[in-house]
């Protein structure tokens, strides 16, 4: 499934150079995918110390920490703070994860014009009005769905 997540995003244009969200990361998977395919930058939010001392090992082992920086707390709090501007958010949050509305609509304020949300679930998320579907497709027991930005009117 990851590769083809990256693989639809690669044909999109939109790794190579990004500036990247991984939220919820866990192990750091998929932001480190995107450095290894090219992305210029990365931020990993955990709130999880043991997970995100993973994503510190992992970074060391790729040779990718001085191109990313780990932040501590909650997803949602991040987005609302931080002035950091993505091009690529990556969102896989716990399956029982309940609140995609807020999620969606603080991930899609932090995309630039372009950026791509990526959204993976158990089951199609409520995203809310925060952007525009580009594509929705289940890979076993998981749904992706790629958000972007509505234009300003």
């Amino acid at each position: 499934m990851r590769e083809a997540v990256f693989n639809a995003l690669g044909s999109l244009d939109a790794i190579d150079g990004a500036v990247v969200a991984d939220l919820y990361a866990g192990s750091g998977a998929l932001g480190i995918e995107a450095l290894s395919r090219g992305a210029s930058r990365a931020t990993f939010v955990e709130s999880s110390a043991a997970e995100r001392s993973v994503i510190e090992t992992n970074l060391a082992a790729t040779d990718f920490g001085d191109r990313a920086t780990v932040v501590a707390g909650d997803v949602v709090s991040h987005l609302r703070v931080t002035t950091d501007r993505y091009d690529l958010v990556l969102a896989d949050p716990p399956y029982a994860f309940g609140d995609w509305p807020a999620l969606a609509a603080a991930a899609v304020a932090r995309l630039t014009p372009d950026g791509i949300l990526v959204a993976e679930s158990d089951q199609v998320p409520d995203l809310g009005a925060a952007g525009a579907v580009l594509r929705s497709k289940r890979y076993g027991g998981t749904v992706v769905v790629f958000v972007r930005p509505r234009p300003d009117p």
